[in-house]
Order: C-alpha cells, then sequence, then structure tokens
C-alpha cells in the first residue's frame, strides 16, 4: 500500500460581506469546500492507497521538522494549487513578538522537497490558478529550486490557458503505462490549464523526461513524466477538481488514470 500526502485543492469561502453602518461590515457566512475529495477518492478506489489529504494552509502552518516526518512516512507527495509561498515562508517571520529574540530560519522546504525526490520519493504536479507559474505568476514554481525536479518549464508570465468551451487532448506516446486503457479521444472538456513549455531533455545528471499527451492542436503538455535520481515526477498541467476539472472529475476514467499514474510512480525504473 501507497502512502500518499496531497497538499491543496481545498478553499473557503468568507461572505458575502454586508455594511450595515459605516463602522459595521459583517461576514454572513463562511464554507469550507474540499476540491481534492475527486482525486483522493480515485486513488483510494482500488483499496491499494491511503491519501492523507490536507489544506494549503496546513501545509503552511507545518513547525520545524513536521515537513521531514510527513516525508519519510509517505511514498508519494501530491502538490496542487499550492503557491511557492506555502514553500518559502512560515508564519513565525510574521510574529513580531519573536523579531530581535534571535536568528529567524528554519528548514528549507523547496531543498527538502528536491531532495526527497532525487532520494527516491515521488510526486505529482497538478494545475491551477496557483500551480506552475498560474495566475499573475503567482504560482511561482518556476523561479524556485522546484524547478530542477519538474518535468516541464514553466513561462515566465501567467499561464492561463482557458476556455468556456474547453480542451480535449492529444496522446504523444499511447503505449505509455499512464495511458493503458485510456482513450483519450472520450476525455470530457477541460475548461483550462497551465501553459508549459516541455523540458530540455539533455540526458545528463541522471534526468530524464517525456511529454505524454498535449492538449488537442497545441504543443502544451498535459501530462509529462521525469526522472530525477531516484525518484519518478508526474505534471498533469490542468485542475485534477473543478472549476476546470468540473467535467473531468466525472470521466468514466478519472480513476483509472490515476490509479495507472500511481502505478508508473511506484513501478521499478527501467
Amino acid at each position: 500500500m501507497a502512502a500518499i500526502y496531497y497538499v491543496g485543492d481545498w478553499a473557503v469561502m468568507i461572505g458575502p460581506i454586508f455594511a450595515e453602518t459605516p463602522f459595521n461590515y459583517a461576514v454572513k457566512g463562511t464554507d469550507i469546500f474540499n476540491y481534492g475529495k475527486w482525486l483522493k477518492n480515485a486513488l483510494e478506489s482500488s483499496g491499494d492507497h491511503e491519501v492523507h489529504s490536507v489544506p494549503a494552509w496546513e501545509f503552511y502552518r507545518l513547525a520545524p521538522g513536521e515537513y521531514e516526518k510527513i516525508i519519510d512516512r509517505h511514498d508519494i507527495l501530491i502538490f496542487s494549487d499550492v503557491e511557492a509561498k506555502n514553500f518559502q515562508l512560515v508564519p513565525s517571520f510574521f510574529d513580531r513578538r519573536q523579531f530581535g529574540t534571535k536568528p529567524l530560519t528554519f528548514p528549507d522546504r523547496v531543498r527538502l522537497t528536491t531532495e526527497a525526490l532525487k532520494n527516491g520519493k515521488h510526486m505529482m504536479f497538478l494545475g491551477g490558478w496557483l500551480s506552475f507559474n498560474g495566475e499573475m505568476g503567482k504560482g511561482g514554481w518556476g523561479r524556485t529550486g522546484l524547478k530542477e525536479i519538474l518535468p516541464v518549464e514553466c513561462l515566465e508570465y501567467e499561464d492561463l490557458c482557458e476556455s468556456t468551451e474547453g480542451w480535449s487532448a492529444t496522446p504523444l506516446l499511447k503505449e505509455h503505462p499512464i495511458l493503458n486503457g485510456i482513450d483519450l479521444s472520450t476525455l470530457p472538456p477541460v475548461l483550462g490549464y497551465n501553459k508549459v513549455k516541455p523540458r530540455n531533455n539533455n540526458g545528463k545528471n541522471n534526468v530524464n523526461t517525456e511529454v505524454v499527451a498535449v492538449w488537442k492542436d497545441t504543443d502544451d503538455p498535459m501530462i509529462a513524466t521525469g526522472q530525477f535520481g531516484k525518484g519518478r515526477v508526474l505534471a498533469y498541467t490542468s485542475d485534477p477538481a473543478p472549476h476546470w476539472g468540473c467535467n473531468f472529475v466525472y470521466w468514466d476514467k478519472y480513476c483509472q488514470l490515476w490509479q495507472n499514474a500511481v502505478r508508473w510512480l511506484l513501478s521499478r525504473q527501467h
């Protein structure tokens, strides 16, 4: 059984906000959405894997040393809609009570993530407004050391491609294990994705990347895979959840695609 740590695809809605007097603004509702439930259910559907799904703010608030324990306990880590600041910042940096008491430094989660993959952990990086470079560059993955282990290259500007009509996909490697039993021509419309570039695969430093599928009528990677040191990584450049994936999550091959992905990540190297 694989233990999987899945960060992201949760949201909190606060509102609407009512202005009842010039001095009184009241929030009339709070809702929490777990958009990650579809992917969690898909990964656990075979009974072979256990997924610990957490919101990005829980990952951000991890105490020093806790992320290292999580890495040790899990075989696969998933990041979806988790902007770079969650890796780069720690709440204590904003606690004025600690200013001047001691130098404030903490373990670098970007370094811990890249080292974990190269040492044999496996990962998925999935799309969304706060993934890859993201909306207005908020994702920021390509501006950090995460670019060392991504099987694609992030753009340096907003990378959102969105359409109310949606996109379909075209396989490039039809025989790839991730596409085993998957006919991408049956994929329902996907309403958006992060535009990225294929990674220059020079075969050096024990690095190997492939583009498995692209978005139809484009050269934009949909699924890309990589081998970095002992670890494997997959990039899916759209969201595994709504809104981009509001049709995708009801596809009859949704579970099989993600089961295939986990099986490939955990399989022995060629």
